[in-house]
């Protein structure tokens, strides 16, 4: 077994550590999810942290950990009677992104149950989990259905399998710990808020601290069990608070006047729900049990609400996580009156230079508020193609904000695919309707009881059935086809040429693209942004899960210059062929945001028609929004579309009902 990096030699990362040990004080606070870029012992942390948990005593002989104090009643291992337990270390159990369903919840035997009707029931990652640690790295990456038996799990404490009239139903009480890179995509808000706390981590810029961060990883990884063995007094140390404020915890008062603050600091934020009340109340709680304090402390609900707080507070995957300090003080010192606890003296405890200055608060760092441009004198005049003047739009204009983004109609691709499961485009998946069944190809997942029966009922006799149980081989199973959602890749294609220049005209098509990725983050879509101008195209952000990173690369989008749309739609297929091989069975939707128009170079629009047949011949399912405005309209994004095989909707359609017959279009366009 390999030797852990000790959780004390963790350099800085001060918010990441307090949090953990804050939960391992008191598991009720809800876990953790730590975000940040990669390469800031995010994972380090975490798995360092089962070592410092205490021993749990578990009812001998069973796989699903109950508590020889008080067993649980329903465990599929019982009925178990009180008496001595063992005790083992607490587990850390590692959820991989790609498991299946089976691998977390659990398995039966299928054929047991339907010829001996017994409950042979295989433990999952949940049963291993209970009464420790729930680790999932990469959690933005895990797959809908697993965060959908998660979401259960975490409510309820307790996993349920119900297979084809079979029930089994175990505890599954867990400290659920994330980790994951933004840059990779968001989580879905309902996960969001399962997590107790959220830390943001970053790789520090101080020589010394990276200078110390090499030392002690190069010791580690040259003698790990010597590295181990320098840091145990400190483990040591930290592992007996941790038992000192857990046995303190029972005994810790939370004052009306600190529920209180918990309250109106919710308020002020404008959190959805109850949860961030009850959080930051056991929060504030485990911080006073860890500095040895029986009273909650206007400190503590700082902080608490510094670690519980910023993931509540987004309302869409654009939002920059964060908490506005100088708002919370203002709420903290508003309702610090109400307190018996605090002292009303603004120069006091509780005051402005008190324990929440530099070393007291250790909360999130404010989002940083260096000076920042706002892009109005990044603009240069462009140089027209081979010197010549440029015509009137042709200038590159600074970035423009991006309008109001709205609600828009799902844009599918026709078919049936067999991508990863998602929201927008109809697929054969692992959830979802029954449609069908098949002989099962490797391991079944999803029993077809009725075809199954059919299968098995013709062979009873020859078989030597003489009982009531039905006589079942593996040659009679039958899986379940069903069909679903899959997520498509997106590749949005946008003219940001001169023709399209026009401030409040761009802001329109910034808005109306953000709305677009708004749709494809709700959808699970994978997304892509390449965009021409000038003298050519560019991938301005390959494909990706992370949907608020291609809205910054629109937002800071320039525009003007000439309309290279060849070179746009032939960029585009080079990304989509790429894409292809990585990820065969994702489809892709292209949708061309532009007015249609062609400039630069020999046959500019003979040029793009060819492009465009490119994608028809491929059968890419495409989509042209038509920017193109004024009380003249030439109808060359129209034409675009027909080249393309897809269909063309206007900015204004992009809002309406009428998008209701997209897809049709698109079929109808295709066969045309």
């Amino acid at each position: 077994m390999t030797t852990p990096f000790p959780f004390t030699a963790v350099v800085g990362q001060d918010d990441l550590r307090l949090a953990l040990l804050l939960n391992a004080v008191s598991p009720a606070v809800g876990g953790v999810l730590v975000r940040g870029e990669k390469g800031t012992a995010k994972s380090t942390a975490v798995r360092a942290l089962s070592a410092l948990l205490p021993a749990v005593a578990v009812v001998p002989g069973c796989r699903f950990s109950c508590d020889p104090a008080a067993p649980d009643p329903g465990c599929p291992d019982g009925p178990h009677e009180p008496g001595p337990g063992t005790g083992r270390p607490a587990r850390m159990v590692e959820l991989p992104v790609g498991a299946s369903e089976d691998r977390l919840v659990g398995a039966l035997d299928i054929e047991r149950a339907l010829a001996e009707g017994v409950k042979a029931f295989e433990p999952g990652l949940l049963a291993d989990a209970h009464r420790g640690i729930l680790y999932v790295d990469e959690v933005n990456l895990l797959h809908d259905h697993l965060v959908d038996l998660l979401l259960d799990a975490a409510a309820m404490g307790a996993s349920y399998v119900e297979r084809e009239g079979v029930s089994v139903r175990h505890a599954a009480r867990f400290l659920l710990v994330g980790t994951m890179n933004p840059e990779e995509g968001e989580l879905r808000p309902q996960l969001l808020d399962r997590f107790g706390l959220t830390v943001e981590v970053a790789a520090s810029r101080e020589p010394d601290q990276r200078v110390e961060v090499v030392r002690r990883r190069l010791a580690y990884d040259d003698d790990p069990a010597a590295f181990a063995a320098r840091w145990a007094q400190e483990e040591a140390a930290v592992r007996q608070r941790i038992v000192a404020a857990r046995e303190l915890l029972p005994q810790v008062r939370l004052g009306d006047g600190a529920l209180r603050q918990i309250a109106a600091t919710c308020a002020a934020f404008e959190v959805d729900g109850m949860r961030a009340d009850i959080v930051m109340a056991r929060t504030a709680t485990a911080l006073a049990a860890w500095a040895g304090r029986t009273d909650v402390l206007a400190e503590d609900v700082r902080q608490a609400a510094l670690l519980a707080l910023p993931h509540r507070r987004r309302r869409n995957p654009f939002d920059a996580p964060g908490l506005d300090e100088d708002k919370l003080d203002e709420t903290l010192e508003q309702f610090s009156g109400e307190s018996p606890d605090d002292d009303p003296d603004p120069d006091g405890p509780d005051g402005p230079d008190g324990p929440d200055g530099p070393g007291g608060g250790g909360g999130q760092p404010a989002p940083d508020s260096g000076p920042q441009g706002d892009g109005a004198g990044d603009a240069r005049p462009e140089a027209g193609e081979g010197g010549q003047p440029q015509p009137s739009g042709a200038r590159e204009q600074s970035a423009v904000r991006a309008a109001e983004p709205f609600r828009t109609k799902v844009l599918s691709v026709p078919g049936i695919g067999e991508g990863a499961a998602g929201r927008r485009s109809r697929a054969r998946t692992e959830h979802g309707r029954t449609t069908g069944s098949r002989r099962p190809r490797g391991a079944l997942t999803k029993l077809h009881l009725a075809a199954t029966v059919q299968a098995a009922a013709p062979h009873q006799r020859a078989r030597g059935r003489s009982g009531p149980g039905l006589v079942v081989r593996r040659d009679d199973l039958r899986q379940a086809t069903r069909e679903g959602r899959e997520g498509n890749l997106v590749l949005f294609v946008v003219d940001a040429s001169g023709s399209m220049a026009a401030r409040q005209r761009m802001s329109a098509v910034k808005g109306a693209v953000l709305s677009l990725l708004l749709d494809a983050y709700q959808r699970r879509d994978k997304v892509g942004l390449v965009t021409f101008r000038g003298s050519g195209a560019e991938v301005a952000l390959p494909p990706t899960s992370s949907v608020d990173a291609a809205a910054a690369r629109l937002e800071s989008l320039p525009t003007g210059g000439r309309t290279p749309l060849a070179a746009g739609l032939l960029k585009a297929h080079e990304v989509l062929r790429v894409e292809r091989l990585r990820d065969p069975a994702r489809r892709a939707l292209l949708v061309v945001v532009t007015d249609g128009r062609a400039t630069g170079g020999p046959e500019p629009v003979a040029l793009a028609g060819r492009a465009a047949r490119l994608f028809a011949a491929g059968q890419v399912a495409s989509v042209v929004v038509d920017c193109e405005s004024g009380p003249v309209r030439l109808g060359l994004a129209g034409q675009l579309a027909g080249e393309l095989g897809g269909t063309a909707v206007t900015l204004d359609e992009l809002r309406a009902d009428s998008i209701a017959g997209l897809v049709k279009g698109m079929q109808s366009g295709r066969a045309a």
